[in-house]
């Protein structure tokens, strides 16, 4: 807890997140704050929407604060910490102000990290022979990014990217593969979703966990997914089948959505008919892709703890005291940071589970 800050009877931290501004801590920013949500999720690019007071003394005269535009500006990097621990790391793309009747005028930045430039950048070419790890390498080297990839897959004969953003064009190749994409500064991160692993925090419902909902819903489920396609090189069609195995170990002792879909209502299939597998290595990625994203589905969590700059995305969050269903462990795919003035600064999530606990 940050020094000088109090738990309230909620838990809930009513200190404020740090602002930094040209490297620098602006304590009259982090001051005027009244509102702030810092948004991240699997797919990439995070952003931030903060806001601050934008009436007061200023050069011996009552006056707008911030539209000299000197501290707030397009372009600006700003950061935003709980405590000494980096939450956010972006540059103003927009800047809104607020006339409300009855209150002092408002103004507020937004922020995106830098995956900004690739979503603002739009183009249709093609790469021949290339695995997704030289695509991702090549458009991080393009927009200047220091690449971190560690993914696996198949080298295609052809990739096409027609008319999309970078962003885009990376998000669809990493969802094919069962990877994720983030940034940090101006590191570009592309690793299998077993491999992002950013550690495990636990929280006990009644402690830091104050609130939260959790549902196991085996509509999106599919017992096996199946891709089709032709192997060019072999001149014969081809397919592969994906079951529970490709999930098997991701459960730790729970029961898969899978299986109890089979026990209680019996085979729900699928067949992929969107894709187009050159050879049986394609085939598979993307049929146990598919397999493992609805299966990962089954247990959906949404939840509410104390301010925890530990919760990001790609983090286990272990939720106890929950009874012997639900208690367990659930990867992060959505985080935000929140402060107002009315409860303070808290940490909402949601996560996601393959399976159910065995009573």
């Amino acid at each position: 807890m940050a020094a000088g800050a109090t738990a309230t009877s909620a838990g809930i931290r009513p200190s404020r997140p740090s602002i930094i501004l040209g490297g620098q801590e602006d304590t009259s920013l982090a001051q005027g704050l009244l509102a702030l949500t810092i948004a991240e999720n699997v797919h990439g690019m995070y952003n931030c929407d903060a806001r601050f007071g934008n009436w007061g003394p200023k050069a011996n005269a009552i006056d707008f604060l911030y539209f000299d535009r000197q501290k707030l500006d397009f372009g600006k990097a700003i950061q935003v910490k709980i405590d000494s621990d980096k939450i956010f790391d972006g540059r103003v793309s927009a800047i809104e102000a607020e006339f409300r009747e009855g209150s002092p005028p408002e103004i507020a930045v937004l922020l995106e990290d830098r995956f900004q430039d690739l979503r603002m950048t739009r183009r249709t070419r093609t790469f021949v022979d290339a695995s997704d790890s030289d695509v991702m390498n090549r458009i991080a080297q393009d927009h200047g990014l220091q690449p971190n990839i560690d993914i696996s897959g198949p080298t295609y004969k052809v990739l096409a990217q027609v008319n999309q953003s970078d962003l885009a064009f990376v998000r669809d190749r990493a969802r094919s593969i069962d990877a994720e994409v983030w940034m940090d500064d101006r590191n570009f991160y592309a690793k299998q979703r077993s491999n992002r692993n950013n550690g495990t925090v636990t929280l006990n419902y009644g402690g830091e966990l104050r609130e939260l909902s959790v549902i196991a819903d085996l509509a999106g489920q599919r017992t096996k997914v199946s891709v089709n396609g032709w192997d060019v090189a072999g001149k014969s069609a081809l397919t592969h089948e994906a079951t529970d195995q490709a999930i098997s170990n991701e459960l730790n002792g729970d029961t898969s959505g899978l299986s109890i879909l089979q026990s209680s209502f019996g085979d729900r299939k699928e067949s992929l008919v969107h894709t187009i597998p050159l050879n049986s290595n394609e085939a598979q990625v993307e049929a146990e892709s598919v397999l493992k994203m609805t299966a990962r589905r089954f247990v959906i969590a949404h939840g509410m703890a104390q301010a925890n700059a530990r919760l990001r995305v790609g983090t286990y969050v272990d939720l106890q005291a929950l009874g012997p269903m639900f208690s367990g462990k659930y990867y992060l795919t959505q985080v935000k940071h929140v402060f107002d003035g009315a409860d303070g600064f808290r940490t909402e999530f949601t996560g996601e589970r393959p399976g159910i606990g065995r009573a």
